[in-house]
């Protein structure tokens, strides 16, 4: 387990997410020897959507090891960052690799995003990088994002999004409480709310979905360097489970978007 952490983290550098490649048509190799690269683009894309702007508060839940919180702190100043994670041990990472420059300032907490130990209006921009379908619900940490976001605030999220039919069927199997179809390899996921239902809920919550930007073949070199790890790790049915989650994007049943929610006023 320890050399297959290793090699993990060579390959995904200080992110742990799916990369983001333009244009997309590259050869595995170049993939692979590029994916580190490659994340750090896709974390780079969802802050151009986010409109960071210099002495902002911005706060990242979900922060893994604090990639995102490095692309923020490497390009903007006097940010008042702090990153979110219910994994102590990535906070531990996160903390003892990032130090603040250019008059940041960097906060670190242990948390769950659905119960977020922060003052109301206190911070401008809410980002969830590829985390939000691990939260416990989604409904939860939308009350949270509106109670913490100041006026004028906005919260930005990538997430792999279903089309309405392959929603309502995963619906009725977590309905049914089956098995989650992802669950052996990526732990307990929701993959179930399509676009439809995150402007809704977000309305709900005093929030306005305002951009929709699905980048799913920009993301498809990921899944052949993630196979690749896995088999080198040999695990055949994180093989299997991740070739399904590529099947489906390929056509085009799941979508990976980075999607952007303004605070109405």
């Amino acid at each position: 387990m320890e050399a297959g952490d290793a090699r993990l983290g060579q390959r995904f550098g200080r992110h742990v997410h799916w990369g983001y490649w333009d244009p997309p048509g590259i050869d595995p190799d170049q993939a692979w020897d590029g994916f580190a690269e490659a994340a750090e683009a896709l974390s780079l894309r969802l802050l151009h959507q986010a409109r960071i702007r210099d002495r902002e508060r911005v706060l990242d839940v979900g922060c893994g090891l604090g990639g995102t919180i490095a692309c923020l702190n490497a390009g903007w100043q006097g940010l008042a960052l702090t990153g979110v994670n219910l994994d102590s041990r990535q906070i531990e990472v996160a903390r003892r690799s990032v130090e603040p420059r250019a008059d940041n300032s960097l906060a670190w907490v242990v948390a769950d995003a659905c119960a977020l130990p922060l003052p109301a209006a206190s911070q401008d921009v809410v980002l969830a990088v590829e985390c939000i379908f691990h939260f416990p619900a989604r409904e939860r940490f939308l009350a949270e994002v509106r109670r913490v976001l100041r006026p004028g605030g906005r919260l930005v999220l990538s997430d792999f999004v279903p089309v309405q039919p392959l929603a309502w069927l995963l619906r009725l199997l977590a309905a049914g409480r089956s098995a989650q179809v992802f669950n052996r390899t990526y732990g307990p996921v929701d993959c179930s709310w399509d676009c439809r239902r995150y402007a809704r809920e977000a309305r709900r919550h005093g929030l306005r979905l305002v951009g929709n930007d699905d980048i799913t073949l920009n993301t498809l070199p990921t899944y052949g360097v993630v196979a690749r790890l896995f088999e080198a790790m040999d695990l055949p049915s994180a093989v299997a489970d991740t070739a399904l989650i590529e099947r489906l994007s390929r056509w085009r049943w799941l979508r990976y978007r980075i999607l952007r929610f303004d605070l109405e006023e």
